[in-house]
Parts: C-alpha cells; sequence; structure tokens
C-alpha cells in the first residue's frame, strides 16, 4: 500500500512535548504521533459501539464515584449507588448530583434497580469457614450464603444472586489473593463461580495510565446463562510512561512543605530502620518518573509521596494534585476539608484504568450478544 504524506503545523509547544515524549521512550517522533492517531481513533470508534449499547450500572461500596467516572466514559448510565461515609457522600453529591444510599448491610437487594453491570470496590475481610465442614456431614446445603455470611462479600454476592447482572468488576488491593493464606480469595472466586459466573482476574499496575505505581486485583464475572462460552475477554495493556511534574500545579501554598520538626523526624525514622534493615522510610518522588501508591493515611504526614523542592523542605502533595494522581478530572469538584480529601483519594481507584477495563468489558458484552458485526 502507497503511504500518504500529511504535512501538520504544530505549536512550539506541543512539538516540544513530542520531542520530549519521543526520547523518554526511546522511539521516534512519527511513531509518537502514529500511536497517538491510531490510539484516538480506536478510542472514538470504541466510543461509538458503546454509546450505542446504553448500559446501565450500579456503583457499590461507590467512594467518590472513581469507578462511576470509569464507567460513564463508556457510555454507561449509573442507576445506583450506595456509599456508608457521610464525607464521600457529600463529595458524590457535589461532582454526580446524587447522594449514595446508605450502609448496604441493610439494603434489600429487591429495592435495587435492574442493571447490566455490577461495579464495586469492596472492603476486604476474613471469612470464616467455621461450621461448612459439619453442615457437609449432616448432608444440609450451606452455599454462598453461609460462607460469606457476616463480610461485605456476602451483599455483592446476594445482590448478584438476585438482580443477576450480565456482567461485574470488583476492585480491591493487590494482597487480596494472599490474604488469610489464600482462603479469602478462594471463596470469593469460589462464590463466584458458584452462582454461575465466567470470572476472569489479573493485578494491574495503574502506572499505565497515571504517574503512579498502583497494583489492584480486578476481578470481571460474565453471567453464564447468557454467555454460555466464556467471552473472549482481555483486561487492557498500556506501556505508556507519565511523570508526576505533568500533574504538579504551578503555585503551591507553603502550608504544603514540611515543617523542620517533621522532616527532621521523617529523615531519623528512616535512618534508623535502614539500619535495621526494614528499608522502610519517605519517599521523594521522581519528577520524571512514577509515585509510591497513594494511600488513604497520606493526611498524616505524606511520607510515601515527596515532592522535592528548591532551598526548601520537600512538600506533600496538594488535594488537586491527588486528584490529578488518580485520575480525575480538572473539573472534578473537591468539598471536603484537605484531611479527608487526602483520605477520599488515598480510598480511590486510577480512573483512566477503569474507564480501559469497563471498555473492554462493554465490548465483550457486545461482541457475546450480536450487538456489533466488529469491534474495533
Amino acid at each position: 500500500m502507497t503511504k500518504k504524506n500529511l504535512h501538520v503545523s504544530l505549536d512550539p509547544e506541543i512539538y516540544e512535548t513530542l520531542h520530549e515524549t519521543a526520547n523518554m521512550n526511546s522511539t521516534s517522533m512519527n511513531a509518537i504521533v502514529k500511536e497517538s492517531i491510531i490510539s484516538y481513533l480506536h478510542q472514538t470508534r470504541s466510543k461509538q459501539l458503546l454509546n450505542r449499547s446504553n448500559f446501565t450500572f450500579i456503583d457499590l461500596f461507590a467512594g467518590i464515584g472513581g469507578m462511576r467516572l470509569g464507567f460513564e466514559s463508556a457510555g454507561g448510565k449509573c442507576v445506583f449507588s450506595s456509599e456508608w461515609d457521610k464525607y464521600s457522600q457529600e463529595t458524590y453529591l457535589a461532582n454526580f448530583g446524587e447522594r449514595p444510599a446508605g450502609d448496604i448491610t441493610q439494603i434489600d437487594e429487591r429495592e435495587i434497580p435492574d442493571h447490566d453491570v455490577l461495579v464495586a470496590g469492596f472492603p476486604c475481610q476474613p471469612f470464616s469457614l467455621a461450621g461448612v465442614s459439619k453442615k457437609n456431614s449432616l448432608g444440609r446445603a450451606h452455599g454462598f450464603k453461609d460462607k460469606t455470611q457476616g463480610t461485605l462479600f456476602f451483599d455483592i454476592a446476594r445482590i448478584l444472586d438476585a438482580k443477576r447482572p450480565k456482567v461485574f468488576l470488583l476492585e480491591n488491593v493487590k494482597n487480596l489473593r494472599s490474604h488469610d493464606k489464600g482462603k479469602t480469595y478462594k471463596v470469593i472466586i469460589d462464590t463466584l463461580k458458584e452462582l454461575n459466573y465466567h470470572v476472569f482476574d489479573e493485578v494491574i499496575d495503574g502506572s499505565g495510565y497515571v504517574p503512579q505505581h498502583r497494583e489492584r486485583i480486578f476481578i470481571v464475572g460474565f453471567d453464564a446463562n447468557i454467555y454460555k462460552t466464556a467471552p473472549n475477554f482481555h483486561f487492557p495493556e498500556s506501556n505508556v510512561k507519565y511523570r508526576v511534574r505533568d500533574i504538579l500545579e504551578s503555585t503551591v501554598d507553603d502550608k504544603f512543605t514540611l515543617s523542620d520538626k517533621l522532616w527532621l523526624y521523617l529523615q531519623a525514622h528512616a535512618a534508623k530502620h535502614k539500619k535495621l534493615g526494614n528499608g522502610f522510610g519517605f519517599g521523594i518522588a521522581d519528577l520524571n518518573g512514577a509515585t509510591r501508591t497513594l494511600s488513604a493515611r497520606y493526611h498524616k504526614d505524606g511520607s510515601e509521596i515527596l515532592i522535592p523542592q528548591e532551598k526548601k523542605n520537600p512538600r506533600r502533595l496538594t488535594p488537586r494534585e491527588c486528584a490529578r494522581l488518580q485520575g480525575y478530572p480538572e473539573n472534578y469538584k473537591i468539598v471536603v476539608s484537605n484531611t479527608q480529601a487526602y483520605k477520599q483519594f488515598g480510598n480511590s481507584v486510577v480512573v483512566p484504568l477503569i474507564s480501559a477495563i469497563s471498555r473492554e468489558m462493554i465490548k465483550a458484552m457486545a461482541v457475546d450478544e450480536r450487538k456489533v458485526e466488529n469491534v474495533v
């Protein structure tokens, strides 16, 4: 095929950004431009397909709506949300115009609207298997209700059982697999399969979507009553490199700079643990790379992610920078105190990663339900 030439004039700023990105990825500017165009066309085509799907979803353990943003970007409509924390409810209300229902354990699953997709970033809890072997010996059925009763995963299971969404996405910390010597994860996967879902799972690092190392486990399921064979679903992959410096605010109040007392304490604390061989300490961010994982404890001292400053002590990220580090849009409203904002973003998800997973889920749904003939 004969190649076609296209001449484009670029602003100096865009040209320099392309040049810098090419150097950072050890490739040519032409390759970067080509990849960007292909990616844009792919996403545009995907959005057209996804918007036509007009799927509905529910947002459980919703936090401040990071999962919701991801699925809305894929053309979904949220028909129900649940979050018990009052401060997170305030942030959710400010950004989505609705206050989530409260404690999911007190909500009757029959009152939840029908939906295509269930989304939940649920807390990790151990399961008690006491009594199961006894019930087996007596020939009595126990099933997921007995195995998971008393945990928050039980509430997901009972909703899946009652409402039968076509697909679900669950998100949790990477260590869920090893939690309680693997017993917790085994109960979860066995329960989802017992509920007759095809299950896919993978640990993904958010650094392919934002400048932050954030490994989380994602579990996707497709209703086997609808999809007789396991769908052709694949988790997304991204090798794009992002830089911390690109999410930093140009002007930052001095209140975010560590005091001499705190800075001296963190250095002494790190030196002490290094001497003991523990390797624990603060983290000065590489501005041309990715940060450590942002946690809910960031409000305490900001030690895991500190931003270097010339002739000054390092500083912690601002709440807006934390929002950017998680991939939230610039128009996302922060309506709570800095302390609560740090907790909320530290507990949240990488929004662009959720968007990428949701697109793959909906494309798999569309193909297997013969909604489209070809998916780009």
